[in-house]
């Protein structure tokens, strides 16, 4: 049966990317590649308690422009209230600036991360 490995997106800067989701989002460094064989500079992060790796993927020739509402992926949360919160602490927007409201039943908030990929943040037990 096949397996859901993994995600790549572009970033702009790795480091900056790395920081984000480690230190907001509870992502680890599983590894990093300063050249792939394309002469990418790339990463894996892991969430713990996910098999599925998100792969950060920078090359200084890469002009990126994330359109908006291309594409966007979900984590998953304890307590939305809480985590939203702690990421207001740290300076992160959540949007939209109604969410508790407008999303009261369904437990839902977004935020972008630095190159503007939009991460959808739902409560789950």
């Amino acid at each position: 049966m096949p397996v859901f490995m993994h995600t790549r997106i572009r970033v702009s800067d790795l480091d900056k990317s790395i920081a984000y989701y480690c230190d907001h989002l509870g992502f680890k460094l599983r590894n990093r590649n300063e050249r792939s064989p394309h002469g990418n500079q790339t990463c894996n992060l892991e969430m713990p308690g996910s098999e599925h790796l998100l792969e950060l993927t920078y090359s200084a020739d890469y002009k990126l422009a994330v359109p908006e509402d291309l594409m966007h992926f979900a984590i998953g949360v304890p307590d939305l209230t809480a985590f939203c919160a702690d990421l207001e602490k740290k300076g992160i927007e959540i949007w939209p600036d109604n969410w508790r409201e407008e999303f009261k039943n369904l437990k839902m908030a977004f935020i972008d991360d630095p190159d503007g990929y939009e991460i959808e943040l739902l409560e789950r037990s």
